[in-house]
């Protein structure tokens, strides 16, 4: 008998199905025994017998599978005390298998997207120096890649002789203006002034600094050389030019970014692309620096995705104040999108998820628990917001789950052929309809 019994335990275990015959065992003692008494005192009568291991396979009479186990007997009470497959458990066998519950609550959820990041420089904040005149670098003052420079930091002088020759023509209209300012003809002094305006604005469209033409207007000496100044704060990340090298308004003179301010490219799978939206907070943590964390916001999802991937990418922007993010770096990144103030909560291991459905068992009483299906929302860390099935403050099984779904799918399959009356007299044998239309009668059962 106890080798019997370890082999119930041992396949009921092993098996979905099985596990009806496991809570039989336990909850109920072997089937053969005296059933229970009504509360006349008298002993109540079976409405039918099912195959331990598959209860699609039904008798009239007491019978035995091919595995030599007895069928267990199903009461009129047993299948009635609720919606179908609603379970009935001994509480110490509900202790015995390790049922948690928990209880279904109001909390601020939202959907947390994982990527891996790669920083790259704020493309809006590069700047690319070129000569507006055609010369020979005199001199460099910033000849290496890396340096922090600040804004009008100069750079660089050129010698051009076009711009030697401005600055001739805006001394010459200097003069002329103030031998002909007392002129009694208007015009003549107006033409004067004229001359000089334009004189200066040539100056300003080919980039001589400000401080160069006040020089100039003082000393009316034209200098030799443009000085080139940074139009920003940043870090050189290029010099196109050296010492005595020609260069043409096609030379490429500086590249430098600004790194107060950088981006970030992020691979967000295809399944995940319906909960990113512009705007959602971002956070972001590297292995270079371990213990920060970096906030941002997501600024543009692009239009495509990428062929051997099939990700998208999506642009994230953080300032970058002490310089610490540099660009290249790799980084893990979390979007924390779909935000819902006020969803109801459950922890994500209580649904039994079919592909088709997802359902959890609701707490009715003590060692009742009714199967529900629910509908999910958005799921994060560990829990997921219900949309429908399910009410606020109604106690849901946490863990155990499983062994109480094989139990409801064999309490349900159980209701579904008791309402059909009269099968178990259609057969001559003894053995309900039940056995012929899911596959037979048991090889093994007795008659």
């Amino acid at each position: 008998m106890g080798k019997k019994f370890l082999l119930l335990v041992i396949v009921a275990l092993a098996g979905g199905v099985g596990a009806g015959y496991f809570f039989a065992e336990l909850s109920a003692g072997k089937p053969s025994e005296t059933a229970p008494l009504e509360p006349e005192g008298r002993a109540r009568e079976p409405i039918f017998y099912r195959n331990p291991m598959n209860p699609s396979v039904t008798s009239a009479v007491p019978a035995k599978d091919s595995m030599g186990m007895d069928y267990i007997p199903v009461y009129a009470d047993e299948e009635a005390a609720g919606p179908a497959g609603t379970v009935s458990i001994d509480p110490i066998v509900v202790q015995n298998i390790g049922v948690r519950t928990a209880r279904a609550q109001r909390a601020a959820l939202s959907h947390t997207v994982r990527a891996l990041g790669r920083i790259d420089f704020d493309e809006r904040s590069i700047a690319r120096l070129h000569p507006k005149v055609e010369g020979w670098v005199e001199e460099m003052y910033v000849d290496t890649t890396g340096a922090q420079v600040s804004e009008d930091t100069m750079l660089l002088s050129v010698y051009s002789p076009r711009l030697v020759a401005s600055q001739q023509e805006y001394v010459l209209a200097l003069r002329n203006y103030e031998s002909l300012n007392d002129s009694p003809i208007p015009d003549i002094s107006r033409g004067a002034a004229d001359l000089v305006a334009s004189s200066r604005a040539r100056l300003e469209l080919l980039d001589v600094p400000e401080h160069q033409i006040v020089e100039l207007e003082k000393s009316r000496v034209p200098q030799k050389s443009l000085h080139i100044h940074s139009p920003a704060e940043g870090v050189v990340l290029k010099i196109g030019a050296r010492q005595g090298q020609h260069v043409t308004p096609m030379t490429e003179l500086y590249v430098i970014a600004d790194l107060s301010r950088v981006w970030v490219y992020a691979d967000v799978f295809e399944h995940d692309l319906p909960w990113v939206r512009v705007g959602d907070a971002v956070e972001m943590t590297l292995g270079a620096l371990p213990g920060e964390t970096f906030g941002g916001l997501l600024d543009y999802i692009y239009p495509y995705a990428e062929a051997k991937t099939r990700t998208v990418k999506a642009r994230l922007v953080f300032d970058n104040p002490d310089r610490l993010l540099r660009p290249e770096m790799f980084a893990d990144v979390l979007i924390r999108t779909s935000t819902e103030p006020n969803a109801l909560v459950i922890p994500a291991e209580a649904v039994v998820r079919s592909g088709l459905t997802n359902q959890v068992f609701v707490v009715r009483a003590p060692g009742r628990f009714e199967p529900r299906v629910v509908e999910l929302g958005v799921e994060s860390e560990g829990r997921v917001s219900v949309l429908e099935g399910l009410a606020e403050g109604e106690e849901v099984v946490t863990s155990g789950q499983f062994l109480i779904d094989s139990e409801s799918k064999l309490r349900e399959a159980a209701a579904k052929m008791m309402a059909r009356p009269g099968d178990e007299a259609s057969s001559p044998d003894g053995v309900g309809d039940h056995d012929h239309h899911h596959g037979g009668h048991d090889r093994g059962a007795s008659p």
